[in-house]
């Protein structure tokens, strides 16, 4: 770009910042509003290894942008007041996902409005020559860990496979593969979750640094989604067939995750170098047409539009604020005495067991009918604190009566079940439906959480827990499931 005069050049300095200050006085204010997404996001990153990478996306997304800031030196800011009204669809979903009590819903909304206030300040022109690293932060979302159980069937269903391809005699119920030398389970840490996100995230920036044409970027991304998936299943096939070379099926699975990281890293290699002799980044980028004069934006204009774009994002979190505040929070319940299965007797303490050296206690929470989902399924989660992706998990279900979703960690096992309107139910979109409806309508009854949480004394535990914990929970037929059935209906 030729040099501008000084008055020129002095009028495009004080129109950046004009823009700037207006754009970080509404992102201040709507990252006040939104914090409880930011801090649950922040949470994510750093207990869950699957989304640790999400540390890496500011710092990638502000290299993104540093590299196209030659794209700015025609440009200036041209607000868009108008676009601000698209605040409201996105505004609309925020709240159905609050409603809904799905906070990857609400972050990525949340996130939209930030990216539709810099578009509405900055204008669309800006908008779209930082379409890449604007688009880049949405891997600081951490989305996609209601595919775990469904990455877990695969998983198995590969090394299921691959074992009939090798003729290792096996038996496989659901998750659990069973070969002579010991019994393999596909925990959630093996579903390959980790991997195929941030193999996403990287073919993200790979496609973005690399290539030019839409075609080979979108060929990278589905060799992102692809690769990771089929290569999991390979991964933990060859640690079945280790175990069954080795004679050890605990022998194989030890440091399983580490090694899996380091087959990752040289798939990820190879995909680097299958994609180098199709590379793009050589050579200058083609020139667009030059945009048309550009003066200056006037204050009051910025101003119209930055002040239009925070507004119309922030009335959807207030309005959520309100609901909430008048919906209160879970009651405790006293639970009737817990039925004693073989091997148990009833506890000093009130609605416990003793079992051996095993101690099973029993909460009972009553959730307000207008309130969301959100507080059952943070209930379910603050319960099960301690646990880990290694865990094992599963359900056992028990007709209309009741569905426990069951975790077992050293030395502890937790079940918990809910129920809503009288029935059983779970955490799926139905019920977050069901009662984002009845906490507006009402007339559905109200959320019951039962938690029932089985500690062995002075150690880590026999390896028996799960079999205790089945047993504990198969013999609560009319006692605290009835009670639980009865808190949950319509008054």
């Amino acid at each position: 770009m030729p040099s501008l005069p000084a008055p020129a050049m002095a009028g495009r300095r004080q129109a950046w910042q004009a823009a700037l200050l207006v754009l970080g006085l509404g992102l201040a204010v709507l990252g006040w509003l939104f914090r409880a997404e930011v801090v649950a996001a922040v949470k994510v990153w750093n207990d869950s290894t699957a989304y640790n990478h999400c540390w890496l996306v500011l710092p990638i997304a502000g290299w993104l942008a540093w590299t196209r800031r030659d794209r700015l030196s025609v440009l200036l800011p041209q607000p868009m007041p108008l676009l601000a009204l698209l605040a409201l669809p996105l505004g609309l979903g925020w709240l159905a996902a609050e409603r809904l009590g799905i906070m990857e819903g609400r972050q990525l909304a949340a996130l939209s409005l930030v990216i539709l206030l810099v578009v509405t300040v900055l204008g669309w022109r800006i908008g779209w020559a930082m379409a890449a690293p604007l688009a880049y932060l949405y891997f600081l979302v951490p989305f996609g860990a209601f595919l775990t159980p469904q990455l877990q069937d695969i998983t198995a269903w590969l090394v299921d496979f691959g074992l009939n391809l090798t003729g290792i005699p096996h038996y496989v119920d659901h998750l659990i593969i069973e070969i002579p030398a010991g019994t393999f389970y596909v925990a959630e840490a093996c579903a390959g979750l980790r991997f195929l996100i941030a193999a996403l995230a990287f073919g993200a920036l790979y496609a973005l640094t690399m290539f030019r044409s839409p075609g080979r970027r979108i060929i990278v991304m589905v060799l992102a989604l692809a690769v990771p998936i089929i290569a999991n299943g390979i991964r933990a096939l060859g640690i079945v067939v280790l175990g069954h070379y080795l004679g050890s099926a605990e022998a194989a699975a030890a440091d399983h995750v580490i090694y899996g990281w380091g087959f990752f890293s040289a798939v990820i290699l190879l995909l680097i170098l299958a994609g180098l002799p199709f590379r793009e980044d050589v050579g200058p980028p083609p020139m667009g047409r030059l945009p048309p004069p550009q003066h200056p934006a006037s204050l009051p204009r910025l101003a119209v539009a930055g002040v239009l774009g925070t507004l119309l994002a922030m009335a959807w979190p207030v309005t959520a604020q309100v609901l909430d505040a008048a919906a209160g929070g879970p009651e405790a319940v006293a639970p009737v005495a817990l039925q004693a299965p073989a091997g148990c007797i009833q506890g000093s303490a009130p609605a416990t067991l003793q079992c051996g050296p095993a101690t099973v206690a029993v909460r009972l929470l009553a959730f307000p009918p207008s309130g969301t989902w959100a507080p059952v399924v943070a209930a379910r989660r603050a319960a099960e604190a301690g646990g880990g992706e290694e865990d094992t998990t599963w359900n056992l279900n028990e007709g209309n009566q009741v569905r426990w979703q069951a975790r077992q960690f050293p030395g502890t096992g937790v079940a918990s079940a809910a129920w809503l309107g009288g029935q059983p139910v779970g955490d799926g979109v139905g019920t977050r439906l069901r009662q984002a409806r009845n906490s507006l309508a009402g007339g559905a009854g109200r959320p019951v959480l039962a938690v029932v949480t089985l500690r062995t004394e002075g150690g880590p535990g026999t390896g028996r827990e799960r079999g205790l914990l089945q047993a504990v929970l198969q013999a609560q037929g009319e006692g605290l499931v009835a009670q639980a059935r009865a808190l949950s209906q319509p008054r």
